[in-house]
């Protein structure tokens, strides 16, 4: 079949038009965009909102700021409550033992509210047991540390059966165990010994409800300008964080925000807004994306990727920082 010049010329205009027509209908202008394959689909779907639930979290943990953290040396332990509490610090936990505890807090009668239920749960094997009473207005650091007659300075090869030390934290008085939902935090830390020298850090956290719910805390990946707090990160965590989310000078650990939960206390306030959107640079912040918990976006750009702007993760969910106005109206 013979074709003109001329067709041929009208032919090549209308598909560069009709390419250009469609990034522009679907990112937008000025918005730099990544080129797709032909076999790659072209319907973008937005992410389902993630239904978050708003509680008030009694615990805080963290390491503490001095530099001594060994098994032989011990370490020090930050709690931050909003009532009194009691601090348990586990050495030597066995890694079974401290599942099957929490397994009894799912699944079993009772669940573990006070330190002695997770003394039995946990069926006393561990090596050492060291308390603090916190008061609600407690921001001290303490200092626990292994009896140096015991003879342990490490905790073997891995795979280990004993996680170095778990920090328990439950609130003091029935009242506030009545008035809390969360009833229990529980963290695990590593510290290093003779076998295994990895610095010390925060493996996992945990918290326990009165209906026998367990949630682990995860971290949120965000820019430290997005909430004017650059002079307050934590540079022992941001060297956990994914490579592209060190570029981006992560902040610390969003501690309180977790599958089915938010915490009240944590909500951003009108000054500390950053419109620091990775997207459009015109709105802030305001979306968290799941599974790998970058929050770069706001509620307009959410809807317009199927994977995150930074790691390039699909998105399967995303849920809200703070209300929007008009929710917060209804």
């Amino acid at each position: 079949m013979k074709i003109a010049n001329g067709d041929a010329t009208s032919i090549l205009h209308v598909t560069a038009y009709r390419v250009i027509q469609f990034c522009n209908v679907r990112f937008g202008f000025d918005v730099p965009v990544i080129l797709r394959s032909s076999d790659e689909t072209e319907s973008v779907l937005p992410a389902p909102e993630k239904r978050m639930v708003q509680v008030t979290n009694p615990f805080a943990l963290e390491m503490g700021s001095s530099g001594v953290a060994s098994v032989t040396e011990g370490m020090s332990l930050l709690p931050c409550c909003l009532e009194p509490c009691v601090l348990s610090c586990y050495w030597g936990c066995g890694v079974h033992a401290l599942q099957g505890a929490l397994q009894t807090h799912q699944h079993g009668p009772s669940k573990l509210a006070t330190p002695h239920l997770f003394q039995e749960a946990l069926h006393f094997q561990y090596h050492h047991c060291q308390s603090f009473h916190i008061s609600g207005e407690d921001r001290e650091e303490h200092y626990t540390k292994m009896p140096a007659d015991l003879g342990i300075t490490d905790f073997g090869l891995l795979p280990r059966e004993r996680y170095p030390v778990v920090a328990v934290l439950t609130l003091a008085e029935s009242e506030a165990r009545d008035t809390y939902n969360i009833v229990a935090s529980v963290t695990v830390v590593h510290v290093p010994d003779d076998k295994y020298s990895l610095s010390a850090r925060i493996l996992f956290q945990y918290l326990l409800t009165a209906q026998g719910n367990m949630y682990e805390l995860k971290p949120l990946f965000m820019s430290a300008e997005s909430m004017g707090l650059s002079e307050a990160t934590d540079p022992d965590r941001s060297t956990e964080a994914p490579p592209e989310t060190q570029k981006r000078e992560p902040r610390k650990e969003e501690k309180e925000k977790m599958p089915g939960m938010e915490n009240e206390e944590e909500d951003w306030s009108e000054e500390g807004k950053g419109k620091d959107c990775v997207v459009c640079q015109n709105a802030p912040v305001n979306r968290v994306l799941l599974p790998c918990r970058h929050a770069c976006v706001c509620d307009g750009c959410v809807h317009r990727f199927q994977h995150c702007p930074i790691c390039r993760a699909f998105v399967l969910e995303s849920f809200a920082l703070f209300q929007r106005p008009h929710m917060e109206e209804e």
